[in-house]
Order: structure tokens, then sequence, then C-alpha cells
């Protein structure tokens, strides 16, 4: 799967910290990746191939200025 720093992803279940949100912005990708919570700013690490399996949405924005 390619995930790239900066990407918002949509997983399949919302962060519990109460808003209804189930997208994440992708900080690091590596073994594990660290992603925030969009509503409330938590970030947290998870191992790649559990967060592989719950990602539903990968949303990119496509810069159009790239060498």
């Amino acid at each position: 799967m390619d995930i790239r720093i900066g990407d918002i992803i949509e997983m399949k279940k919302p962060h519990p910290c109460g808003s209804n949100n189930k997208r994440f912005s992708v900080l690091r990708v590596g073994m594990d990746f660290k992603i925030r919570c969009i509503s409330c700013g938590h970030e947290l690490m998870l191992p790649r191939v559990r967060a592989e399996k719950n990602i539903r949405k990968v949303i990119r924005e496509e810069s159009g200025n790239e060498l």
C-alpha cells in the first residue's frame, strides 16, 4: 500500500475522542505508522500491518510542482 507522509487516511473505526471522525493525518511511515487524529490532535503509533488492514481510503493532496 502506498502511504506517504502528509496523506489523510480514513480508518474503519473512529478515534474514541468523542467526535465521529475516522480521518487521521500521516506523520511517519515505516514499520510503524505515526498518525494524528484530525479532530483532537492525539498522536498514536500503529504497526504497519494493523494500520494497512484498517485503512478504508487514502486522501492525497496532489501537488503539480514536483520535479
